[in-house]
This record gives structure tokens, C-alpha cells and sequence, in this order.
């Protein structure tokens, strides 16, 4: 039997024992910013360097451990940032784009628009336009990290 846990949370390291009597155990953990300004404004998750510490914990006492950086938000998650900082404690790193979709579109816009107006055209041309530029320019920096 296999398992894998994805997280926000650290309570994880409770049942630490129990996760490593699993063969080829995963615990992953979303993080999509080093920003704890950030984070409170996306989800109500326990903090960055919290999940980060359980993260390490558990790479440290044998247990597959992901970093799942998602959902990246476009001018917003460092994603080398993220890399750098977890690279040594975690086993895999995923990566997910922000998706906008229904309710969540105008939620995320009117967030942009209100805190990183900056970033406003860029948003615009991603998910009103449906250019792909950002993001195949990013798969391209990050190939060659």
C-alpha cells in the first residue's frame, strides 16, 4: 500500500512513525511563496517556515518529501527562491501555473489589481489575452537553473 499526503500544515510530524511504517511514504507540502504577507492573503495555511521546518524534519528522518509550488502566481512566486531554500530537504519538486476559472478569475484580478497593480497588464495579457509567453518563458529560465 502507498502513501502520499499533500499539506499546508505541520501536524503532519504527529504521525511521523506512522507515515514511515509505509514503503515509499510522500509528504508533500504546497508552497508558493517566502513571502508570509503573501501567504496570509492566499490561504490560511500554518506559516512558510513552518511547513519548510516539517519539510525538512521528515526529509531527515527518512521520508519522501515533495515541494509543490503552486499555484504559481506570475510576477509574484520567486519560484528559484523557493527552490534554493528547499532543494536540500526535499525529494521531488513540482510545479503548478495559476489557474483561473469562474469566481476565483475575478477574486485573483481584483486582488492583483488592488495590491500589485504593477502587475496588472501582465495578468491581463495572461488569463483575458491567453498568452502563454510568461509561461514558456519561465519553463525556459528554469531549464536552465
Amino acid at each position: 500500500m502507498r502513501l502520499s499526503i499533500q499539506t499546508k500544515s505541520d501536524l503532519v510530524l504527529r504521525d511521523m512513525e506512522l507515515i514511515r511504517s509505509f514503503p515509499n511514504a510522500r509528504v508533500g507540502f504546497s508552497i508558493n511563496t517566502l513571502d508570509e504577507n503573501f501567504k496570509n492573503d492566499m490561504d490560511r495555511g500554518v506559516s512558510i517556515a513552518r511547513r519548510i521546518t516539517a519539510m525538512k524534519t521528515l526529509y531527515e528522518n527518512g521520508i519522501r518529501t515533495t515541494c509543490f509550488i503552486s499555484p504559481i502566481f506570475p510576477g509574484i512566486t520567486d519560484v528559484p527562491a523557493i527552490v534554493e531554500r528547499v532543494r536540500t530537504q526535499c525529494n521531488l519538486i513540482w510545479l503548478e501555473n495559476l489557474n483561473l476559472r469562474g469566481n476565483y478569475k475575478s477574486f485573483i484580478m481584483n486582488y492583483i489589481r488592488a495590491k500589485y497593480s504593477g502587475l496588472l497588464p501582465l495578468y491581463e495579457e495572461i488569463y483575458t489575452h491567453r498568452s502563454r509567453l510568461y509561461w514558456e518563458r519561465l519553463d525556459g529560465d528554469l531549464r536552465k537553473y
